[in-house]
């Protein structure tokens, strides 16, 4: 059987959503299409065990666009979004953060007191410069080479911006993107456990270490929207909270959503995207059709070389992906006991990153294609701030772990699928808790049952390629108008009709739907051109 819609959104993750619900708003009749049996995609919380919800991939969203909540009236849908006061909570050195950067200072002051003297200018500088940051990410990014005077305004606007920053801080962040954290930060402070502290928001999901160019930006990308270094954004009720009240709105306005619904191929004709075709033999035509996958699962999976050109194919196969990280999912009979912390100091992430040092030997191993032996963990407990997450007096503990690498240094030349076998899966859920277990001794006799995903399980059932929940390395050479290829930043494709809505495109990962708003917008004004 064939139907008939005005546009096909492939994929319900956040971006999937809200593009769908956008173009929804605005008139359009959308069929939103998922193979999985869940919507959010890798914003996703399931209960494991009864009682026990995990956020099974992400826990934090990530830079929410007030613009997005306000649209679709997410609050209106349920969504209820939640903070800590505590940032971050180093285990190894007790060194605390806040989002109240005096608390910050007094923290810092027990390690050293020029630092903490330093510590307001150097917060007040990196939110201000994320801010920046902010602005261009909600632009589309012009063709290298336009002419059309409305895209040139927007950016002419952005320049305003910039010169707004002030003198100072104009040359700070022109001097800023393509550093290392490892450079910014020995330029404005002396105690290691601080440094590590900051410079593990600088490596998040990314293969490489904090002596990498570039990594200052990673830092600025998750400080975005974030009000504070290291601070974390989820939802009531777990990430997967967000991923329903996206849902709920879109629809509302009329997105007809199918679950289980597997596209093995977008059809074109007459060099046109003209719909799907489903692995039930159905097929679905459309007029658009819009891709939140990553630029290889639609182009080689999807539509093929035949409908593309060659540079275009040969671009598309270097993109760099290396995913670098398992997550680790616990149920706990207790809170874990972290020396010299009290529950409220658990509230935030906590960082096993106790100086730079320590992260560049973590990524060591894994450029040779082994697992870190002491790896920099991100953890969170997201049943303290959430208790209804799990039984009374019970938790629940989200870990995510660096580095562990798609291919192993035995498969690094090979061309076959990695192996990550149940043995080497058990094996970093062992390293992860004892890793853990170091700081916290209760931690191993207080587990109920744990879930670990390494890289190859977060591509099988996320479609994040190569383990790469972000679609794509987030580096200075896949960024802005790189992102995700040269000349095709504008969330078109080369085929007539097929967009990209997906973490693939600008401005990347770790941003809740930010990529979905700007494609919505894009594609909103061909549909208006084409019916003028």
């Amino acid at each position: 059987m064939t139907l008939s819609h005005d546009i096909i959104v492939i994929g319900a993750d956040l971006n999937g959503l809200v593009t769908a619900a956008y173009l929804a708003r605005a008139g359009e009749r959308v069929l939103l299409l998922d193979r999985r049996s869940t919507i959010g995609g890798a914003a996703l919380t399931e209960e494991v065990l009864p009682g026990f919800q995990f956020n099974t991939a992400l826990h934090d969203a990530g830079w929410l666009n007030p613009a997005i909540v306000k649209d679709l009236e997410l609050g209106r849908h349920g969504l209820e979004m939640i903070q800590s006061d505590v940032t971050v909570f180093e285990p190894g050195s007790g060194l605390t953060l806040w989002r109240d950067a005096a608390k910050s200072a007094q923290s810092i002051a027990h390690f050293s007191r020029a630092d903490a003297e330093k510590w307001p200018a150097f917060h007040a500088r990196m939110l201000k410069l994320a801010g920046f940051l902010e602005n261009v990410y909600a632009l589309t990014p012009p063709k290298i080479t336009t002419t059309n005077p409305v895209e040139l305004w927007s950016w002419l606007g952005l320049g305003r911006k910039l010169r707004g920053l002030g003198r100072q801080d104009m040359m700070e962040l022109m001097r800023t993107l393509p550093m290392s954290v490892d450079e910014l930060l020995t330029d404005w402070f002396e105690t290691a456990a601080l440094q590590g502290a900051i410079g593990a928001g600088g490596i998040t999901n990314l293969d490489q270490g904090p002596r990498a160019a570039g990594t200052a930006l990673v830092l600025l990308h998750h400080l975005i929207g974030a009000g504070a270094l290291r601070a974390i954004r989820t939802a009531r009720g777990g990430i997967g909270s967000l991923s329903k009240a996206l849902a709920a709105a879109a629809q509302q306005y009329g997105v007809e959503l199918r679950l289980n619904a597997d596209v093995i191929q977008i059809v074109v004709k007459d060099d046109r995207a003209a719909g799907v075709a489903l692995s039930n033999g159905e097929e679905v035509n459309a007029r658009c059709v819009i891709s939140s996958a990553d630029v290889r699962r639609t182009f080689f999976d999807w539509i093929g070389p035949a409908h593309l050109e060659t540079e275009f194919m040969r671009a598309a196969q270097n993109i760099r992906y290396h995913g670098v990280r398992a997550k680790v999912n616990l149920a706990l009979s207790e809170l874990p006991r972290f020396a010299g912390a009290d529950e409220s100091l658990l509230r935030g992430v906590i960082s096993i990153s106790p100086s730079l040092d320590y992260l560049e030997r973590a990524h060591d191993d894994a450029k040779y294609g082994r697992v870190s032996g002491k790896p920099y963990l991100e953890a969170t407990i997201p049943s303290l701030n959430d208790p209804a997450l799990a039984p009374s007096g019970q938790h629940v503990m989200s870990i995510w772990m660096q580095y562990a690498p798609y291919r192993l240094r035995e498969e690094k030349r090979g061309i076959a699928p990695p192996v990550w076998d149940d043995a080497r899966r058990e094996a970093i859920g062992d390293l992860v808790v004892n890793t853990l277990s170091e700081y916290a001794p209760n931690l191993k006799g207080a587990i109920v049952q744990r879930q670990v995903l390494t890289p190859v399980d977060l591509e099988s059932r996320f479609d994040a390629p190569e383990g790469n929940l972000y679609q794509g390395e987030l580096a200075l050479d896949q960024f802005l108008f790189m992102r995700p290829l040269a000349g095709w930043s504008q969330y078109r494709t080369p085929i007539a009709g097929l967009y990209l809505c997906g973490a693939t495109t600008h401005p990347g990962g770790g941003l809740a739907g930010a990529a979905g708003y700007n494609a919505a917008r894009e594609i909103l004004k061909d549909v208006k051109r084409k019916s003028a």
